[in-house]
């Protein structure tokens, strides 16, 4: 293993954490119940969202979204290709079809609304916009689409815990919102999610999928609310626990500070990189409030971008990318090939050059100028 003089990221976590942890042990109540409620509660307050449904990560939050909605086998959901798969795979495993669009532009990484609409047919019922790295799509040009030909919108908020556009939480836009709470996110539970909405009907569906379709639960039976149940729909396991639910509440308590942090990290960057012109980065004047998630470059056109992921390593900088697109997964072949290379050319180009560099809260300034100097170091002389 590597011992990273500079990791990619890190997790700020603490006593508060721990004894949350404790807390929790000691009711001896480990499933849904009262802590995953009062976790759902503060999410729901600090996003704006009618409702909230903690699950046990983002995937199954996309996964309800889309069968919330009722797609169907044969069905389209127009995607970004750079995105974690996950993004995809929620519409396949409903029989839907994704549709990859190309992104915005080599400094806006987010799904193109203008390649949207050329891709809407008769067989679209959904846009899945995914804001990179915290960093806002252009949601009124989406909901004015989604308007237009009777769509619905899953964001893909993963990202983009604490971001906002025009006094609107990311993730609010839409008909459901979904978030992750993995390891390297802003706020983690380890494993977790939540998917939000403000539609009553849509929360409904939701709540029944997330649990096997059941009418109520343990916590319900337990509290005297209910002593039996009906099944009333096909759903799922995906719920959380109380332990992810109790770190959950303390991260959230966090989020805005270590935001903060982030988005200053993210301006150190900037000022410093302005040295380095042959270096891209991304998101400059982004409209909104962005949750800094993680900080992407650009590598000049025709740099070995594995040589200088080596060199990097080598001065003990941990690097990634974000992300191998997916239209180019073996996986995913069958869904256009060769075709999609030809129509997501602006995907392609930045998904061949993207770097991302290190960005945590615990980071501080001496560690970016590091970073700066190493990416300097690391480009050909």
């Amino acid at each position: 293993m590597t011992d990273w003089r500079i990791p990619l990221s890190d997790i700020d976590l603490g006593d508060d954490e721990i004894s949350s942890v404790e807390e929790v042990l000691k009711s001896r109540w480990l499933t849904m119940g009262r802590v995953t409620q009062d976790f759902e509660s503060a999410f729901a307050s600090y996003t704006g969202a009618k409702h909230a449904l903690a699950v046990t990560n983002a995937t199954a939050a996309l996964h309800m979204a889309c069968m919330a909605i009722d797609l169907k086998p044969g069905d389209e959901v127009i995607v970004p290709s750079l995105t974690f798969v996950a993004s995809a795979n929620s519409i396949r495993y409903t029989g839907a079809i994704p549709v990859f669009a190309d992104i915005t532009s080599e400094t806006n990484f987010n799904i193109s609304p203008d390649a949207v609409e050329a891709l809407i047919t008769e067989r679209t019922r959904a846009i899945m916009p995914v804001h990179f790295g915290g960093y806002a799509c252009d949601m009124p040009c989406i909901l004015e689409l989604a308007h237009k030909y009777n769509l619905k919108v899953i964001e893909d908020a993963a990202h983009a815990a604490g971001s906002w556009l025009e006094s609107r939480h990311l993730g609010t836009w839409g008909d459901i919102g979904c978030f992750s709470f993995f390891s390297n996110k802003n706020m983690t539970t380890g494993e977790g999610g939540m998917v939000i909405t403000n539609d009553d009907t849509l929360f409904e569906k939701l709540r029944l999928l997330r649990s096997h379709g059941m009418t109520t639960l343990t916590w319900d039976r337990h509290k005297g609310h209910a002593w039996s149940y009906d099944v009333v729909d096909l759903g799922y396991n995906y719920r959380i626990d109380e332990i992810r639910a109790a770190l959950g509440t303390v991260q959230l308590s966090k989020l805005e500070r270590n935001n903060e942090r982030r988005r200053h990290l993210t301006q150190i960057y900037r000022d410093l990189l302005q040295e380095l012109p042959q270096i891209s980065v991304p998101f400059s004047d982004h409209p909104g409030i962005t949750s800094a998630h993680i900080m992407p470059i650009l590598l000049p056109l025709g740099s070995n971008r594995v040589e200088f992921m080596e060199n990097m390593k080598s001065q003990g900088i941990q690097t990634s990318i974000h992300y191998p697109p997916i239209h180019k997964f073996t996986s995913y072949q069958e869904f256009g090939g060769e075709m999609l290379s030809l129509r997501l050319l602006l995907t392609e180009n930045v998904s061949n050059r993207e770097v991302t560099l290190p960005l945590y809260p615990a980071m501080d300034e001496e560690n970016v100028l590091t970073i700066v100097q190493g990416i300097s170091n690391s480009l050909p002389q």
